[in-house]
């Protein structure tokens, strides 16, 4: 019986920077009542708040709930009526200066302009840069056609590690690319969330959409975790009821 259940964001709870549904918000105030639940993407604390936070019903045990902003980098809880930082862990800004360089670098070297771009491509997140092929603000549809097997990001990423060495460079969302501190990536993440709950890895469970090597939700599958990947939120759904159903 798994103690924490955790999970990726887009592609898994939720459709690429969309809130959650009211169902998928009703399956985790259910889980929660039988499990802890973490959240771990690219995304900064405001993406979380709009997606995860405030979509969940009124008795939803946010107590319960970990939410893990940019690859895990930082840690929100709810005490005391409110969500508070449990730790975030900074670039400075030299480094920033460094990585925004090398993305403007490596998108003119391996040639990938889209014909269309929707609001900024380089977000700095503070404790992570992230790449959005279509721009922040680019539509789902356009996302999903853009690079659905992950081949355009994969050419991105191999000229970002030679041009950032150090550094973790991993494909995230459905047009994204997240460099973080070195080392730092899912299994980081969830090692840190075991340090704050005191739940074992060996208690937790995670379930992504992109657990394949080179995927973002990969290394929590290399942490040794059990892991399940799942087709999209519809496929996310199910794998919940099962749990429910199984650890009640």
């Amino acid at each position: 019986m798994k103690q924490l259940v955790a999970f990726d964001l887009d592609g898994t709870l939720a459709e690429s920077k969309q809130p959650l549904k009211d169902d998928m918000g009703q399956a985790l105030a259910d889980l929660l009542t039988v499990a802890h639940v973490a959240v771990i993407s690219g995304g900064d604390w405001p993406q979380f708040d709009k997606q995860v936070a405030s979509r969940l019903p009124e008795h939803a045990d946010r107590s319960r709930l970990w939410l893990m902003p940019t690859t895990g980098t930082k840690l929100f809880v709810h005490r005391d009526g409110g969500w508070q930082t449990v730790y975030a862990e900074l670039f400075s800004e030299e480094k920033r200066q460094e990585i925004i360089a090398a993305f403007n670098a490596s998108l003119e070297a391996t040639g990938f302009v889209p014909e269309q771009v929707w609001g900024e491509r380089i977000e700095d997140r503070g404790s992570q840069i992230t790449f959005s092929a279509l721009g922040q603000q680019a539509p789902i549809e356009a996302k999903e056609h853009w690079d659905p097997d992950f081949a355009k990001r994969k050419v991105i990423q191999a000229d970002l590690r030679k041009r950032l060495p150090g550094l973790s460079i991993n494909m995230g969302g459905a047009t994204s690319i997240d460099i973080t501190q070195e080392g730092v990536d899912k299994a980081y993440g969830l090692k840190r969330l075991r340090d704050e709950s005191g739940i074992p890895l060996d208690a937790m469970m995670f379930i992504g959409d992109a657990i394949f090597p080179g995927g973002n939700d990969y290394p929590a599958k290399e942490l040794g975790l059990d892991t399940v990947r799942v087709r999209d939120p519809e496929e996310t759904l199910s794998v919940i009821a099962a749990i429910v159903a199984c650890q009640k």
